[in-house]
């Protein structure tokens, strides 16, 4: 599934320069279920970037699927994204003036699905993690659990191979993030590949497999 060799990564900081991250080789398989840990600045966050197509490696090699990528157009680099990638961010990423319909049917949208078979596709999702009384509510009229599920719906609508989230608990209460946790767990045992970012113990614990890193590289990779 992910075949990440020597990826390295640098930034400018005045007349130095930062290594975010310094070496990373790694694989991840089909159907994995990972979390990856680590302190404020030791790369979880740029190596979630360049998982996810958002950045660029300046050293290495980074195989998805079985296909290199590499020097890519913004616009190559997108359909990657919306083939095979699902996002959930921490901050839920939701647009304001729609519905939770209308933003879980967003990414159908960019693939040209006609409206009424993505939004039939959504309220599908929506009923999915458990919110189909919840279609018409825009994000301000959810709670932050709800807003968290709505973005995952989202994630999952276009059926991607892997899904990817940056500390998708972090804003929410414990009772809450076992919720997100256990719709995490069901795409997974379906057969998705899922990889978490986050600071908790506890969630990287119901996790199959933990990556530390620390100062940009891999301290410790471990099966549970």
């Amino acid at each position: 599934m992910i075949r990440l060799r020597d990826i390295q990564k640098y930034y400018a900081m005045g007349q130095s320069r930062v290594e975010a991250l310094k070496g990373i080789s790694l694989d991840i398989d089909t159907g994995d279920f990972v979390s990856v840990q680590g302190s404020s600045g030791s790369g979880k966050s740029t190596l979630l970037n360049i998982l996810g197509i958002l950045d660029s490696s300046d050293g290495g090699t980074y195989t998805l699927d079985s296909t290199e990528i590499k020097d890519l157009t913004d616009k190559q680099a997108a359909e990657y994204r919306n083939r095979f990638i699902g996002f959930v961010f921490q901050s839920f990423n939701l647009i304001h003036h729609k519905t939770a319909v209308e933003n879980i049917a967003l990414p159908l949208y960019y693939q040209g699905v006609p409206r009424k078979k993505r939004n039939a596709l959504a309220l599908e999702y929506l009923d999915r993690v458990g919110l189909a009384d919840r279609a018409d509510h825009k994000p301000a009229e959810l709670s932050g659990g709800q807003s968290q599920r709505v973005a995952i719906a989202r994630a999952l609508i276009t059926e991607p191979s892997l899904l990817l989230a940056d500390e998708p608990t972090g804003a929410l209460d414990s009772q809450t993030s076992e919720q997100i946790m256990q719709i995490f767990r069901d795409v997974n045992q379906q057969g998705m590949t899922v990889l978490i970012v986050t600071h908790e113990e506890e969630i990287a614990a119901q996790t199959k497999r933990t990556i530390h890193l620390h100062d940009g590289d891999v301290l410790s990779d471990e099966r549970l």
